[in-house]
């Protein structure tokens, strides 16, 4: 029979474990403290609830650019989404605060009298999921039939009806209400064709 040689070390250590007792480990009511967290952990009206992000050709059919919605705040039903259009050079060309109640739409509620804060919330989720959908881009963003609305730029208008290629997009709005924006390459902008 061979006999082990262990390090002294590593025997030191097997007759210290062999001393240790569990009653120290065990807590009293007295020993107790209470939990304060720091106010870098609480949510705020600046903490990102969710985030979803698309890549689509819009300024350029070269290169796509970055599509982002945030919704900002302590809880969902009250907080803010910020609509944001980074070019593929990272430049912001659209910067938009949408009410996340506007982005709560009836029919994504079995009954809308009847919805609790966490239907709406959910419903409110499912809507930022579909904001990009490839549906929501339109080429051209003006077609050929279409007839200038009044509340519309004319001058955005117009360079927007003569690029054949300006791509538009659609969304929800503050307020509820649909609109179309597209990039008018002469005016270096995003621009708003419908309301």
């Amino acid at each position: 029979m061979k006999k082990l040689f262990l390090p002294v070390a590593f025997v030191a250590l097997l007759q210290m474990t062999s001393c240790i007792t569990t009653e120290r480990e065990v807590g009293s009511a007295k020993n107790q403290q209470k939990y304060t967290p720091t106010p870098g952990n609480r949510i705020t009206e600046r903490s990102v609830l969710n985030k979803v992000n698309a890549q689509h050709y819009f300024t350029s059919i070269k290169a796509k650019d970055q599509f982002v919605l945030l919704l900002q705040g302590s809880k969902i039903v009250n907080a803010q989404a910020r609509f944001i259009i980074l070019t593929s050079t990272g430049d912001t060309i659209r910067k938009e605060t949408i009410p996340a109640a506007a982005l709560l739409k009836a029919s994504d509620l079995d009954d809308p009298q009847a919805a609790t804060v966490r239907d709406k919330e959910i419903a409110i989720l499912k809507t930022m999921n579909t904001f990009f959908r490839e549906d929501h881009f339109t080429q051209p963003a003006i077609p050929r039939a279409a007839v200038q609305p009044a509340n519309v730029d004319a001058q955005a208008w117009s360079a927007v009806r003569a690029d054949t290629k300006a791509i538009g997009f659609d969304y929800i709005a503050a307020g509820g209400k649909e609109r179309r924006i597209a990039y008018a390459k002469t005016l270096r902008k995003a621009v708003i064709i419908a309301n």
